[in-house]
């Protein structure tokens, strides 16, 4: 068990505070799922000369004879194979020379070792993550003492996540830069293997637990924030998803600011989907949910990279 003064370091919330204004940068495109090329800069090259079969000069850009062109078809599509295989390798515990195995094991610790403005930072950019591909911005305005499970899940999710059991629960509280929307997002870190969290991930797909209401995450409300008010009666919509890579469950839940009561919560999964019609999807608390789960399982991702990378 780490030292005292290991979890006060990295995990003792000072009072909440006002949420700040959302920074005036540029968001980060590192932290969004939709970030394309379109970022990238386009660098363009004068074309280099060439000989053809009879030594004659001509420009590389010409037609390329159909049997060349089949052979680097050939060449980049291997080429992507052994890349995606190299770098699907860590997410599926594959690796030859024990990293994935390692990251696994590294991401189990990070919970009295990495700082929370690390996993869980101030303030978010969700640059696309909003209904139609608006953008967001999260403001953190709580967090949560690290804790055990007893008394922080409804009795069937608890339940439901026994089987690999609870070394320690994360929690956040963010709002949006309206105030309008409050979401608890946390990270379960288990006490399970690899082959325990593969099996409790396919109990969740096979028996779709993740889309029970019955099964949604417990909200963390804070005094004197816009979630203070933030109880079980006002959860709107919910995620939760078992990670395989890692010893650890993200989840989050989110609901109105104004502490209104929900009789129908929604899947987040369902809130987002193209023709949603629910007052839940149409107000975009799936997007809350989902958007910042997604980030935060993210930065736990690059963060357990970072830690094992190998120096050059």
């Amino acid at each position: 068990m780490p030292a005292a003064h290991d979890l006060r370091t990295a995990w003792s919330p000072s009072a909440p505070a006002r949420p700040a204004s959302p920074p005036s940068a540029s968001p980060d495109p590192a932290l969004s799922w939709s970030a394309g090329a379109a970022a990238r800069p386009v660098v363009s090259f004068g074309e280099p000369e060439g000989y053809d079969e009879r030594m004659r000069a001509r420009p590389l850009g010409m037609r390329v004879r159909p049997r060349t062109a089949a052979a680097a078809a050939c060449l980049v599509l291997g080429l992507g194979l052994i890349g995606g295989a190299v770098t699907g390798s860590w997410l599926t515990g594959d690796g030859g020379d024990g990293t994935a195995g390692h990251g696994f094991s590294a991401a189990g610790t990070l919970w009295h070792s990495v700082p929370v403005d690390q996993l869980f930072p101030p303030t978010l950019q969700g640059t696309g993550a909003g209904p139609g591909g608006a953008d967001r911005t999260w403001t953190r305005i709580a967090v949560a003492p690290d804790s055990g499970c007893a008394d922080a899940f409804d009795p069937l999710l608890h339940k439901a996540l026994a089987p690999v059991g609870c070394r320690r629960l994360l929690r956040a509280t963010y709002t949006d830069a309206t105030q309008s929307y409050v979401t608890t997002v946390g990270l379960l870190f288990t006490k399970a293997d690899s082959a325990a969290m593969s099996s409790l991930a396919a109990r969740f797909r096979d028996e779709h637990l993740d889309r029970r209401s019955d099964l949604m995450p417990t909200p963390y409300a804070a005094k004197g924030t816009a979630a203070a008010r933030f109880g079980g009666k006002q959860r709107a919509a919910w995620t939760v998803s078992v990670l395989t890579d890692a010893p650890v469950v993200a989840f989050a839940v989110s609901g109105w600011a104004d502490a209104r009561t929900v009789d129908s919560p929604q899947p987040a999964a369902d809130a987002v989907r193209a023709g949603a019609n629910t007052a839940i999807a149409q107000a975009g608390l799936g997007n809350e949910a989902q958007g910042l789960a997604d980030r935060i399982e993210r930065r736990l991702r690059q963060t357990v990279s970072s830690a094992t990378e190998k120096p050059s």
